[in-house]
């Protein structure tokens, strides 16, 4: 449970996410046609249920669909045509994995799930190139997420994490070559539209 910073857990204001998919469904969403977009439910998936998004990063989110529609087996959706999907999303009530609280917090549900997954015998890790099948860390944060509830504590609407991704951006570096803030929306109050971005001619 969150303590005296409590204050701090909501990030202010709203940010802009973009979605990788198929022009398809870009432009059904765009004319209202459908809603909102589905909700990913998998059990590899990096924050848990939700939508999800990159924030602030209209070409990753490109870069991600490009992949996919080129035969990358990163995502259940087909994708024919690579879109990409803005949305202004408040993020409310945030589970931000950049925040200590939130990381102590993570660290309980990992506890949690990881003896739900002895009692039955199961194991339970993260596999994959740069860990892209976070089965551990979607089911930590799932645990956070039943035990708030139980709890009766306020329920998240959004998760929010920054990753370290690819090939180092130049030798000995730091930082990497992919990456990037995501979003997962799980309640689509949080979402306040869906906008076709602007793209600029490069100079």
């Amino acid at each position: 449970m969150r303590t005296k910073w409590q204050l701090y857990t909501t990030p202010p204001s709203f940010v802009l996410g973009f979605h990788g998919c198929d022009s398809k469904v870009g432009e059904a969403i765009l004319s209202g046609k459908v809603p909102h977009l589905n909700k990913s439910d998998n059990a590899y998936d990096w924050l848990g249920t939700g939508i999800y998004f990159w924030e602030a990063n209209p070409q990753r989110a490109f870069d991600f669909a490009s992949h996919v529609a080129n035969g990358g087996k990163v995502s259940q959706g087909k994708i024919k045509e690579p879109f990409v999907l803005g949305a202004i999303i408040d993020l409310r009530l945030c589970f931000n994995l950049v925040d200590s609280d939130a990381l102590q917090e993570l660290k309980d549900g990992s506890n949690i799930a990881l003896s739900a997954a002895r009692a039955v015998g199961l194991g339970l890790d993260n596999k994959g190139v740069d860990l892209n099948l976070r089965f551990l860390d979607r089911a930590a944060i799932e645990a956070v997420h039943e035990f708030r509830k139980g709890d009766n504590s306020p329920e998240y609407d959004t998760v929010r994490a920054a990753f370290w991704e690819g090939q180092e951006l130049y030798p000995n570096a730091g930082f990497r070559e992919k990456n990037h803030i995501q979003l997962c929306v799980r309640n689509t109050d949080c979402i306040k539209g869906y906008f076709r971005p602007i793209q600029k001619a490069a100079e």
